[in-house]
């Protein structure tokens, strides 16, 4: 280290878990971070000053109005400009720390550039808002013994916990709910329930505190549980999740997210149309349509069968087999995020 830098991280080498050589792993370490919305910025912020040396971000979306709330890298410019969040992420991290090597990536990670995004990385970072997307980086950490750190929070709840592959469960052990990866109905996000920026704020510090362990290389101070907390309760649990001797991914190598044959089928529909074909869904169309409704401010229209809303430009059929219908696009990555945010992956 310069003499510079050790002024810098001075603070956090003189804490007796890290010291000048974890300190020096750390600013040799890399690490890829998927997703930069909530708890993205959070853990990017701190691993940025943190003195992590290289840092890749991958995210899709650009910076709106309404992520200003929580996602603390971005400002009111960002959203003016519309801003892809990975760009304005890496613009404002090599502003606040030039020692960290910080790539941004705009792209959707897919089963097509997941491994070719995502290699030669040692740890893989949840910043993601859906389960479509975590469960292929699953995929990948699992047949490439990656480790990985899952994060999610919605509401004034979140989880975090550490996979690392052949030692504890994987992601699929804890939420894929049969032994062919099934899962039923839509779940609440962000977009139609809300987030505190608290609740993604402790997470994220969650996460980032576990990945500065695994660079500093620290991996016997791991922890191996599922970690949850509600910051409006004040509910702090840990748990064990036991790996699924029959888990789809993990125990049988069934990396259909990584092959494409689990993703949604995505095909064109008419002029500006993209259909997306949901696999093993069945959507309740009635509180589908209430959190829809309460998340717009526009009027849904249902029966018994599907339901229709408007957001921005788009106009959004959801069927009560989980397909949907995108009007307005032709881009595929527009309509799986719209799908993400109202209904769930």
């Amino acid at each position: 280290m310069t003499p510079e830098q050790r002024e810098k991280y001075s603070r956090q080498i003189l804490f007796h878990g890290l010291g000048e050589a974890g300190q020096e792993r750390l600013l040799a370490s890399s690490a890829v971070l998927v997703g930069c919305g909530a708890l993205g910025t959070v853990a990017a912020n701190l691993l940025a000053r943190a003195g992590v040396g290289r840092l890749r971000i991958i995210d899709r979306d650009f910076v709106e109005l309404s992520n200003l709330q929580r996602q603390t890298l971005f400002e009111e410019s960002d959203a003016r400009e519309a801003l892809p969040k990975a760009v304005a992420a890496e613009r404002r991290l090599r502003a606040i720390n030039p020692d960290v090597r910080v790539e941004a990536v705009v792209e959707d990670l897919t089963p097509d550039n997941v491994e070719d995004l995502l290699e030669s990385f040692p740890l893989i970072v949840d910043g993601t808002d859906n389960f479509e997307t975590r469960l292929l980086v699953n995929d990948v950490a699992i047949s490439t013994a990656t480790p990985w750190i899952y994060a999610a929070a919605v509401g004034s709840y979140g989880v975090t916990m550490n996979v690392l592959p052949g030692e504890t469960a994987c992601l699929a052990c804890l939420v894929e709910s049969s032994a062919d990866g099934a899962t039923t109905d839509a779940e609440e996000t962000c977009d139609t329930a809300g987030v505190l920026n608290a609740a993604a704020g402790v997470v994220a510090s969650l996460e980032a505190a576990e990945t500065i362990k695994f660079l500093a290389g620290h991996r016997e101070q791991l922890n191996r549980k599922l970690v949850s907390c509600d910051v409006w309760t004040s509910k702090f649990q840990s748990i064990h999740v036991a790996r699924n001797p029959e888990c789809r991914a993990c125990a049988r190598r069934d990396f259909r997210y990584l092959n494409g044959k689990a993703q949604p089928h995505i095909s064109m529909c008419g002029r500006d149309s993209v259909q997306i074909h949901e696999r093993h869904r069945k959507i309740d169309l009635g509180e589908l349509g209430q959190r829809v409704a309460g998340a717009t401010g526009s009027p849904v229209r249902r029966n018994e069968f599907l339901l229709k809303f408007e957001v921005q430009s788009y106009e959004v059929t959801v069927f009560a087999d989980g397909r949907a219908i995108v009007k307005g696009t032709q881009n595929p990555a527009i309509a799986r995020s719209l799908y993400a945010k109202f209904v769930g992956a």
